[in-house]
């Protein structure tokens, strides 16, 4: 299929498509005789995975360095976490857990600051 119809099936924009090419996420598409890109089932497939993983709050970069993996993460649901693909060897969803965990404490904290901050200001 073309790439308009692949990124439909995939919920996604030609566009998108481009990119994650482009990133390294998703692996070049092989081409007609006329140069346009050409999709399979397992592409779209690819592409979904792609998309719930940015979802969840992975980076690009994050995808990028399991990319060859991706395929390991077979179905329309992600595996439990522990299970094949980019949970193991790399530590990438460990890391990016490690990093959100950080991100709400530190946002935790200048929430706390602020509400300390507004209701000092409105005692006096």
């Amino acid at each position: 299929m073309r790439i308009g119809d692949a990124a439909a099936a995939a919920g996604t924009t030609p566009r998108a498509l481009r990119f994650y090419e482009q990133r390294g996420l998703l692996p070049p598409a092989p081409r007609t005789m006329t140069g346009q890109r050409e999709y399979g089932p397992r592409d779209v497939a690819l592409v979904r995975i792609i998309r719930e993983l940015l979802s969840l709050g992975l980076t690009v970069e994050d995808v990028r360095s399991c990319a060859e993996r991706l395929h390991l993460l077979e179905g329309e649901a992600l595996p439990p976490y522990g299970s094949t693909g980019c949970t193991q060897g790399t530590g990438v969803v460990q890391r990016r857990l490690t990093a959100l965990d950080e991100e709400i404490s530190r946002l935790t904290a200048l929430r706390e600051r602020l509400a300390a901050s507004v209701s000092t200001s409105t005692t006096t």
